[in-house]
């Protein structure tokens, strides 16, 4: 009799946490495709692709005009006068290390506006997953590369991309 009434005892809480579990409705978010494709985060990657691609293009210009610089400098070692060489020697590592400190600057600047970014991008997608959360009665939201699989009609990746484009169109980034 005792394990009749256990078995009936576990049946009926299985039978309401089952239930419970039932009413709880769950979403998908692509968080890496939100940020990469919408309208502000494909203007802010393509902006901060350029300024990388321009950083690199003037920085390889001075490195090969310090390299030439370099060369030549060598090529006039024996000409010159020892006192003259390191003088020019000097300069040189000067020019070099201010070539590195600058280049250092500039991608770090490019790395704390792509984190500035995508903090903001962050801080605008969190309330329109909330409207979202409580239009339509979603219970939890999971990143899609945290899941292994579900179904295609859970993802509201799309949804969020047209409300934040609407929402924010562009970042402003200069």
């Amino acid at each position: 009799m005792k394990y009749l009434v256990k078995f009936f005892v576990v049946t009926f809480l299985l039978l309401i946490c089952t239930h419970s579990i039932a009413e709880i409705k769950i979403v998908v978010v692509d968080m890496s495709y939100v940020l990469n494709n919408s309208k502000a985060g494909a203007g802010a990657q393509d902006f901060l692709k350029k300024s990388f691609t321009d950083n690199q293009k003037k920085f390889a210009d001075q490195e090969k005009a310090l390299k030439k610089e370099e060369n030549d400098l060598l090529e006039k070692k024996n000409i010159l006068s020892k006192e003259e060489y390191s003088k020019k020697t000097d300069a040189l590592r000067k020019k070099v290390i201010d070539y590195q400190s600058t280049r250092r600057a500039s991608l770090d600047k490019i790395a704390a506006q792509r984190a500035e970014s995508r903090s903001t991008l962050l801080k605008k997608i969190s309330p329109i997953l909330d409207s979202y959360m409580k239009e339509n009665n979603v219970s939890l939201v999971f990143d899609k590369k945290e899941l292994l699989g579900g179904r295609p009609e859970l993802d509201i990746t799309e949804v969020i991309i047209k409300k934040l484009d609407k929402e924010l169109p562009s970042l402003n980034l200069k």
